[in-house]
């Protein structure tokens, strides 16, 4: 192959080079969720939707805009009204207005920035007028604000702010371990009042209780003796009627000696009954039938007089 043709074929292949790189640079796609944004020598010519589109080669530019929902994120540290530090993440939610278009790609250079800067201007406005407690108390509230705040200053350079949320107030650690030993504190205060009541009421409970079982011992012991006393009457009148000529006293002599001996044997038949030392001399019948009727008179019953001798 002579030179002349070694330089023809050099020609050709650089006329399609440039002519695969002409093709390249007139077409070209908008993607779905995307604008383009075109510019012929540098100044704005017009807007492309998505598809597939012409340039004019060397003349023109194509610049892209995403018009999904995208999400920036910061960290704000403030001190408030009652001079406790705190971190503040708020996560900011914004979108391109596609009517607004050209303000967005031509009036902000780094849109995230001058978001960044007026949640910053926001929330120094705001936090440092409320105490710790109010700042979680109005958290929600704060998101508010700074949504309000951004979404009117944004609209104005093309961008719709959706959300601006207020995701978490961290105070510094110190703080933090102070405000749960307060709240423990607190709790523990409160469980004890509890445990106080409840012993008080069980106690006033035990009281009444102990009152009402008194009263019905009471009523037990006098119905016990009106019983005793029944009894005594009737086997006095049926004792005279048996045997003439005996008198009150000596039948009811007789009957409380024999309650009394009653006693004594069922005081023995039970087990673990105390020693009961008992006068072996022939008149000590008398002495028992005397110191009952002596009982008696006082208002004790003959398991009274067996008791007052066991302790002897």
């Amino acid at each position: 192959m002579d030179a002349a043709a070694t330089f023809l074929l050099f020609i050709a292949i650089l006329v399609g080079i440039v002519l695969l790189v002409t093709v390249l640079k007139t077409l070209y796609t908008v993607r779905t969720a995307s604008a383009g944004v075109v510019e012929r020598f540098g100044k704005f010519n017009r807007i492309t939707k998505p598809g597939l589109h012409f340039l004019i080669p060397y003349a023109e530019k194509v610049f892209f805009v995403d018009l999904q929902v995208q999400q920036a994120q910061f960290s704000v540290e403030t001190k408030t009204r009652d001079n406790v530090f705190v971190q503040i993440p708020v996560s900011v939610q914004y979108q391109v207005l596609e009517e607004r278009l050209f303000d967005a790609f031509y009036k902000l250079s780094r849109p995230q920035k001058q978001i960044e800067s007026f949640v910053f201007n926001s929330i120094l406005g705001h936090v440092p007028k409320l105490t710790l407690d109010e700042t979680f108390e109005q958290q929600s509230g704060i998101s508010v604000a700074v949504k309000v705040e951004l979404d009117t200053i944004m609209s104005g350079f093309g961008f719709n702010i959706l959300t601006a949320l207020v995701t978490d107030i961290i105070p510094d650690a110190k703080v933090k371990t102070a405000m749960n030993d307060i709240n423990a504190a607190q709790r523990s205060q409160v469980a004890a009042q509890a445990r106080g009541e409840a012993d008080k009421v069980l106690k006033v409970k035990q009281a009444e209780a102990e009152a009402q079982s008194k009263a019905l011992q009471g009523q037990g012991i006098a119905a016990e003796r009106q019983a005793i006393i029944d009894g005594l009457r009737s086997s006095i009148e049926h004792f005279r009627e048996a045997v003439p000529g005996t008198t009150a006293e000596d039948v009811m002599a007789l009957v409380l000696l024999t309650q009394y001996f009653d006693t004594l044997k069922d005081i023995g038949m039970k087990g673990g009954s105390s020693t009961i030392f008992l006068p072996n001399n022939p008149g000590a019948a008398n002495d028992f039938l005397q110191q009952i009727v002596a009982g008696l008179r006082a208002g004790r019953t003959p398991e009274d007089i067996v008791a007052g001798q066991q302790k002897k």
